[in-house]
């Protein structure tokens, strides 16, 4: 899962807030326990906050908290929610003038993203609590 630091960061994190949904954890805890820097953490929640899955508070008592229950936030709800993909894109920024060459890239690119709306599938079928279901759960 390292490939993707933030969608790492985030699935650690929601992975353990399931554990305690009502619970509300501060960027600085989550960003000491996940070993990197709260400004990041802030910017990964804040994308999960702008698709609907976390809140977050302000103040003393402020911290993020889970804005659904765990078994109805889906591995593709995060995974769309940072607004990345872990599949190449087939992209070809210039055209080229070879006619082979064009073909190519764009069946390459028409498998590339099926590649990728297979994997939000597999990934929707999958929620943050059955993640946290499947074994002990170990800090650190």
């Amino acid at each position: 899962m390292k490939r993707n630091s933030r969608l790492s960061l985030a699935l650690h994190t929601l992975g353990h807030m399931a554990g305690d949904p009502a619970g509300v954890r501060t960027s600085a805890d989550i960003a000491e326990h996940a070993g990197t820097n709260p400004v990041v953490v802030r910017r990964v929640l804040g994308k999960l906050r702008e698709a609907g899955l976390l809140t977050s508070e302000k103040g003393h008592a402020g911290g993020w908290r889970l804005a659904r229950e765990p078994h109805e936030i889906t591995l593709a709800d995060v995974y769309l929610a940072l607004d990345e993909s872990l599949v190449a894109t087939g992209e070809q920024e210039v055209a080229s003038s070879c006619s082979v060459e064009n073909i190519l890239q764009r069946k390459v690119a028409s498998v590339l993203e099926d590649i990728e709306r297979s994997l939000v599938e597999r990934l929707a079928a999958t929620t943050i609590a059955e993640v946290r279901e499947t074994g002990p759960i170990k800090h650190g």
